[in-house]
């Protein structure tokens, strides 16, 4: 049996270093009662930070080493001295980024740069940064599949796409749990700096052609800072809020509702979330001028006419002209007593957007990059989610909905306005 921790501890080094690289997806070597014997030498390895201990107070499932111990050397040594007496859980060992220094396993995996950082001893959930450009060629590639979420992105190979024998194998990757961080301090007036944040663990799994890809695109720089919400979900807590887009999406779906309730029929034709709906990837012209062209298929050119119809509104003018959706909800509004000025405040927002989508529409504009307009976006945003917040709650009113409450547990969470 080990005695001398002299002797033994670079064998029990040995041991951690070839399980780790030998798990197939650098797991931590687990210790408990049995090896007891070898209690000195990982004293002594622990003391001269060549290991280092994740238990279940680090991290619920410590086979997996979400990033550096966070607890000091003496209170890891404590839970290896449980651990192998017993009086305590069983313990993963790792091996640390010194222990790994050089190693064969890390010079040959130059070409798979996050795959690199796990075998030199990155913690599978540390995060790495990213311009927000990165997720342009796989929102704009129909051979993937890409879906915003308020805090984050996913994007997976399509099951087509997949399944081809001319997609490369190089091709079929997937990437689930992107999170959308933001530069500190973050001011509702100031500029807003937004990057994509990806654990270390998910990107290693990408083929070596998007791991090098992604690797051109990271940002190296500190005071990035991933969403909270999307941090807190991720840890497998639940959400104690929604963002900008899910608000805006809840109360159209709520006003929809609330219309049909009180005249029998639909007053929007989608409630859907459309794919390409979320922040800009980039602070360009174009950019900003194909989300204001996706917002207003969701406003005014969603709302139904048929609604309006059933409303009792007029299709046309006293001179024969067709009137547009915005004009039949201000007329709407009217007929019911809201005065000028009231309803010129709450539509303004709708207005604006729907005169902001008329000019890429009407004319060639220069694309140009300006950082406002990832801050417009956001006001945007806030502009018309108050404006149907204004609405919708109106409609509360109407007599048919007196004994409305909302069902949906949306109703009750605060809202991040990024």
């Amino acid at each position: 049996m080990p005695q001398d921790a002299g002797k033994t501890a670079p064998r029990f080094l040995s041991r951690v270093v070839s399980y780790y690289y030998g798990s197939g997806d650098y797991n931590g070597l687990r210790i408990d009662r049995e090896d007891s014997p070898w209690s000195r030498a990982a004293g002594t390895l622990l003391r001269k930070g060549l290991i280092e201990v994740i238990a279940e107070v680090d991290f619920p499932n410590p086979h997996v080493r979400p990033w550096a111990c966070r607890r000091s050397t003496d209170e890891q040594l404590e839970s290896v001295r449980s651990a192998m007496s017993g009086t305590g859980p069983a313990v993963c060992l790792y091996p640390t980024a010194v222990a790994l220094r050089g190693r064969p396993e890390v010079e040959a995996l130059r070409d798979e740069p996050f795959e690199q950082r796990l075998a030199s001893g990155s913690g599978g959930l540390e995060l790495a940064f990213f311009r927000i450009d990165v997720l342009e060629s796989y929102r704009n590639d129909p051979t993937f599949r890409f879906d915003f979420s308020d805090f984050g992105a996913k994007t997976a190979i399509s099951d087509d796409a997949y399944t081809s024998d001319e997609t490369p194998e190089h091709e079929k990757v997937l990437l689930h749990y992107l999170g959308f961080a933001y530069a500190q301090p973050v001011r509702r007036q100031g500029p807003i700096e937004r990057s994509v944040a990806g654990f270390v663990r998910d990107l290693a799994k990408l083929s070596a052609v998007h791991q090098r890809r992604w690797a051109t695109y990271e940002l190296t720089g500190g005071g990035w800072q991933a969403h909270p919400m999307w941090w807190r979900q991720m840890m497998g807590e639940w959400p104690d809020g929604r963002g900008p887009f899910e608000a805006l999406l809840y109360e159209l779906t709520v006003w929809n509702e609330l219309h049909e309730r009180a005249f029998g029929t639909p007053l929007v034709r989608s409630t859907e979330r459309p794919r390409e709906f979320g922040w800009v990837l980039r602070p360009s012209q174009r950019e900003y001028d194909d989300f204001v062209q996706l917002l207003d298929k969701l406003l005014s050119e969603n709302l139904r006419h048929e609604a309006f119809d059933a409303a009792g509104v007029p299709r046309k003018s006293s001179k024969g002209m067709d009137h547009a959706t915005l004009t039949r909800l201000n007329l709407l509004l009217e007929k019911t007593g809201i005065p000028k000025d009231s309803r010129s405040e709450i539509l303004k927002p709708l207005r604006h957007v729907r005169s902001a989508r008329s000019k890429p529409a009407h004319a060639i504009r220069r694309n140009i990059t300006n950082a406002s307009f990832v801050h417009r976006q956001a006001e945007l945003m806030s502009e018309v989610t108050g404006s149907l917040r204004d609405l919708r709650l109106f409609w509360q009113r109407h007599p048919a909905n007196q004994d409305w409450c909302a069902s949906d547990h949306l109703a009750d969470l605060k809202a991040y306005w990024l």
